[in-house]
């Protein structure tokens, strides 16, 4: 039985679709990997009311495939989400990445430039986890300095499935060091003002998500869902 282990300092929905959503997220669970209702509530000591409403949760986000009278699965990676959550993502950044150029303050170009000094440790000792919080905060950062807040929550509400994609590709150093580099220039664009430049490679860089697929699809073929 698989065990998940809990603080227990908040409710133990928010607890357990947290911990199963980050397990899933990372690639700890392999895609097709069962999760039963009755032994995770009896595990936790908890009615199936709770464990229900936290398999629902995940269903609705296309991490996990509840079939009737058969069980609830690790779901398998959607490219068709993962290209839709992309274009979103792209379409978004790359607009307001050119207004954080147009518009930047010094005190947001120090913020910025405080926030990759926090990478580079991460990338140094391929701290994979440390590296993909770091990369959320730099992302949201510049979406701030835009002044547009609010565009971040929607990008996180699409990109799930892209975010698997993403924690998988982090387990390669060199691919660390690359998406580093390419930070490093998307700050150093927005600190000289340079809209043109900071659009061209936060495009760039975004797009990095393709190769990662490819090359994820040859070596880990049991994270993504049959081509259609």
């Amino acid at each position: 039985m698989m065990q998940v282990a809990l603080e227990r300092r908040e409710p133990i929905a928010r607890e357990l679709y947290a911990a199963l959503r980050q397990r899933i997220l990372t690639g700890e669970l392999v895609p097709g990997t069962a999760i039963a209702e009755a032994p995770m509530a009896e595990q936790l000591g908890v009615s199936r009311t709770p464990v229900r409403e936290v398999f629902r949760r995940l269903s609705d986000e296309g991490l996990l495939e509840v079939r009737p009278q058969i069980g609830s699965f690790v779901a398998p990676i959607q490219l068709d989400a993962v290209h839709d959550s992309q274009f979103v993502r792209e379409t978004l950044e790359c607009r307001t990445v050119r207004m954080a150029a147009e518009q930047a303050q010094d005190g947001d170009i120090a913020a910025l430039r405080a926030e990759i000094e926090r990478q580079r440790p991460a990338v140094q000792g391929g701290d994979a986890l440390g590296f993909f919080a770091s990369d959320e905060s730099f992302h949201a950062a510049l979406i701030r300095m835009a002044g547009r807040p609010a565009i971040w929550r929607v990008i996180q509400d699409v990109k799930t499935q892209l975010d698997r994609v993403r924690y998988l590709s982090t387990e390669s150093q060199a691919w660390l060091e690359m998406i580093f580099s390419e930070h490093e220039r998307i700050a150093e664009s927005v600190a000289a003002r340079d809209a043109d430049a900071a659009e061209a490679v936060m495009r760039q860089h975004l797009r990095t998500v393709f190769a990662a697929i490819e090359k994820l699809r040859e070596t880990r073929p049991e994270y993504f869902a049959p081509a259609r």
